[in-house]
């Protein structure tokens, strides 16, 4: 049985895009799928009131960093953690953060400001030095921007955030999370994805990768011989079918082409 969480007074920002887990059990799974240890830094995206952040505070951790750009609530979490010298809380925007002084056993959490998802994923993806200051990602998305996450290829849903994760990480879906579980109800599902930064394709030119991926799928109904015009040469040098779409090409087959434009 649904057992809902006591949130208090508090309106969420439409702005923010604010919608807060009200769940308790569902709380209680995810809480249970992030595995940490004494050396374990947890970073917190978009804590909000600080339903997650109950389970967090009490795991086996380093330190618990809360990244939450509504000022009101920040406040209320320095209040709440004031005499937890383990969790500290910065009144900050997560797509500003500078994350670069964070290095160990790091793991990033969040229910993600919809709004805002795809943004902060490509800025920890985009990470000058690879693998990345994080050892694991655990995140929350609308459950349709998860599907194009972790899609594969020939299917509607794969595209440029689908290859632009990939190459990055190893993705898997860990829980399904209903649109009753948060408050104000979004009119969509969620989903929570683990990401494990992989090491295969580190040497790669990320931001060429990105451009070739903008090129390939800005139309994506047209095909490669039109969109990738000024790749012909390279298509033809790996053998790939010049007739096709971009979202019948692989991951390799885009890492091939990059390394070699």
């Amino acid at each position: 049985m649904k057992q809902p969480l006591n949130i208090g007074n508090i309106y969420s920002k439409k702005s923010l895009g604010q919608n807060f887990i009200i769940d308790e059990n569902f709380l209680k799974k995810l809480d249970k799928v992030i595995k940490t240890n004494s050396g374990t830094i947890i970073v917190e995206i978009g804590p909000g009131k600080g339903a997650l952040t109950k389970y967090l505070s009490k795991k086996k951790l380093k330190q618990l960093y809360l990244i939450e750009k509504d000022t009101k609530l920040a406040e209320s979490l320095k209040q709440s953690y004031k005499n937890n010298s383990k969790v500290k809380v910065f009144n900050e925007d997560a797509l500003r953060f500078d994350y670069s002084y964070l290095n160990g056993e790091v793991i990033i959490v969040g229910n993600l400001p919809f709004n805002v998802s795809s943004q902060l994923l490509m800025k920890w993806l985009k990470s000058k030095n690879w693998p990345s200051f994080y050892k694991k990602m655990i995140l929350m998305f609308q459950f349709e921007l998860g599907k194009r996450i972790i899609s594969d290829s020939n299917l509607k849903s794969y595209g440029k955030l689908s290859v632009a994760t990939q190459v990055r990480c190893k993705v898997k879906k860990i829980l399904f999370a209903s649109s009753n579980i948060f408050h104000p109800k979004p009119k969509v599902d969620g989903v929570v994805l683990e990401f494990d930064p992989i090491e295969k394709y580190k040497n790669i030119d990320y931001l060429k990768l990105l451009d070739l991926l903008n090129k390939a799928f800005l139309h994506r109904r047209k095909k490669i011989k039109t969109t990738l015009k000024n790749y012909l040469h390279i298509l033809q040098e790996l053998d790939i079918d010049s007739d096709l779409r971009a979202e019948n090409l692989s991951v390799q087959d885009y890492v091939k082409i990059t390394k070699l434009s």
